[in-house]
């Protein structure tokens, strides 16, 4: 699950060069160099742009074309041998190219991103500023699944509307984002690459090792999300599970233990009452989902997590004001969301079992109904057949770095430490007292990454994350 996603506007060239591109008739894959969807003002690396166009139907009597923006970061001081770094963004329905540039303005991106290797980003089919863009134009859905039962008829009607429009809602899936990867590489004359995947992402890489590792030097898994993980199926739990371990921390900080001493039952007496029914308060309406929702995402988030002890105490105290920002949803293109889940998430798992994990406490039933959602929606959207490879564990011989957050509602630890031992070049790193998308908010694993990438085959450092990690540091404000 898989969080970590970008999105914008298209800008004006781009979005010109999208509709043309979209008028053509089936080729071969082609690299066109030219406009930068976003801001690069006040980056110190060369940057270079263009769009890779594909076919959206290999094979297929379909003239329709993809128009997939790509912006590479050259290495500001290039290691002699260094392969490029293709960088692969969550979501699924995330972006990358088009808020770049701020990533590489921030200290995070300056200590890893093209430091010594060449950094290539694209926005995946369906997603971010790609073309077609599968957006929905905004609705209530994030992780946990469409937080509302007007929020799930607007995804199936949005689903039928591409339909109509000519989309062909089945290839845009992870098995197709590896053909584009293979173009991408191919294109761009690159006999080797390193993939780096955050989040969804890692499930894109990981089935790049599966179904077309041409070319592929090592991998990095930023909160890795297998192909064998259940989304649905225990994801309530799972939301639940991240909480415990935030207020777990809580009591074992002298600070915020005195200021807040029972977070978890100020919690779980809000999610009673939302659980008996909405509750209306200064005009807005608020439910179950939401709040099932807002835990989600404030469990990803290290300053929302940080902040959750006094959250839950301003809850208490009857103020639900903070589940406003949640209606706005997650910011997906949220038929690519549906595309792949549909496809290669949601087909193998159980909607009963689901339904029954959540009633382990009132934490996960708050997450019920918005989980279901996601099997009603899934029921609507014309994905193509499920291949059952699509929920098969991977082993690879590829040289493998997972980095896993200690705490992570949608790719918790348990996923990776499953999956490394089926890889013989693997190294696994569960960094303690942080969140998901680890390279982000920790200067240690930035570090781990860069010493991977410049020799796969030695034994990560982990010596830097004490004292970094030592704490779990609360706002409590």
């Amino acid at each position: 699950m898989r969080k970590m996603i970008w999105g914008a506007a298209v800008s004006g060239a781009f979005a010109a060069l999208a509709l043309a591109v979209g008028a053509a008739q089936a080729a071969e894959p082609k690299f066109t160099p030219g406009p930068c969807a976003g801001d690069y003002s006040g980056v110190a690396n060369q940057i270079q742009c263009g769009t890779l166009t594909v076919d959206e139907t290999r094979g297929g009597p379909s003239p329709r074309r993809v128009a997939l923006p790509v912006t590479i970061v050259k290495a500001s001081a290039p290691r002699p041998g260094a392969v490029p770094v293709i960088y692969l963004h969550g979501g699924p329905g995330g972006g990358v190219v088009e808020t770049l540039g701020r990533s590489l303005r921030g200290v995070p991106g300056r200590e890893l991103i093209a430091v010594d290797q060449d950094w290539i980003y694209f926005d995946q089919r369906g997603g971010g500023v790609a073309s077609p863009t599968l957006d929905c134009g905004g609705v209530a859905l994030n992780d946990a699944g469409p937080l509302s039962d007007a929020a799930a008829q607007q995804l199936i009607a949005c689903g039928r509307r591409l339909k109509a429009s000519g989309v062909d809602l089945s290839r845009y899936n992870a098995e197709e984002v590896v053909k584009d990867i293979q173009d991408l590489r191919k294109t761009l004359g690159l006999k080797q690459v390193d993939l780096f995947g955050v989040s969804y992402g890692t499930r894109i890489a990981l089935d790049v090792v599966r179904h077309d590792p041409t070319g592929v030097r090592a991998v990095v898994l930023d909160s890795p999300w297998t192909p064998e993980a259940k989304w649905a199926q225990g994801g309530p739990e799972m939301i639940s599970d991240a909480v415990k371990v935030i207020f777990k921390r809580c009591a074992e900080d002298a600070a915020c233990n005195a200021k807040y001493p029972h977070p978890g039952a100020d919690l779980d007496g809000v999610a009673a009452k939302l659980l008996a029914g909405p509750v209306v308060q200064n005009g807005q309406t608020y439910t179950a989902d939401l709040l099932g929702g807002f835990l989600m995402d404030a469990a990803y988030s290290g300053p929302d997590a940080r902040a959750l002890p006094a959250t839950a105490a301003r809850f208490a105290a009857g103020d639900l004001s903070a589940l406003d920002d949640t209606r706005a949803g997650a910011g997906y293109r949220e038929a690519q969301f549906f595309t792949h889940l549909c496809k290669e998430e949601l087909p193998f798992e159980s909607r009963e079992a689901t339904r029954k994990g959540a009633q382990r406490d009132p934490v996960s039933r708050l997450a019920e109904k918005s989980f279901d959602r996601l099997f009603q929606v899934c029921q609507a959207y014309p994905v193509g057949a499920p291949d059952p490879v699509e929920a098969q564990p991977i082993s690879s011989p590829i040289p493998t770095l997972f980095l896993a957050a200690e705490i992570d509602p949608g790719c918790p630890p348990a996923v990776a430490k499953a999956a490394v031992g089926r890889f013989p070049k693997g190294q696994l790193s569960i960094v303690p007292n942080t969140t998901h998308g680890v390279s982000r908010g920790s200067a240690c694993a930035r570090k781990m990454i860069r010493g991977f990438l410049a020799d796969p085959t030695a034994p990560i450092d982990q010596s830097c994350l004490h004292p970094e990690h030592d704490r779990f540091e609360f706002d409590l404000n």
